[in-house]
């Protein structure tokens, strides 16, 4: 399950995870349009965790989704090359 917000300067992406147990913490997407932050509460340190990653990290994950294993470089524009 998941909800989509729009907040003034941003998208928040919430991740419920509502499969089998043991589940794991809600993950929180914030799309702005410089970055992306992906957060999530770790209960053994008791800390929110996040990393930010660019537009062209984003991308990139997107597209490594899809394809099988190898080493990969997308163009500005286009599909994915082997490289």
């Amino acid at each position: 399950m998941f909800s989509i917000e729009h907040e003034f300067d941003s998208t928040v992406i919430t991740l419920v995870d509502d499969g089998s147990t043991p589940l794991q913490e809600d993950v929180i997407i914030n799309a702005f349009s410089e970055c992306f932050t992906i957060e999530q509460f770790d209960a053994r340190t008791d800390t929110v965790m996040r990393i930010t990653l660019s537009p062209e990290q984003v991308r990139d994950l997107a597209a490594a989704l899809n394809l099988p294993e190898g080493v990969y470089q997308l163009p500005a524009e286009g599909a994915a090359t082997r490289g």
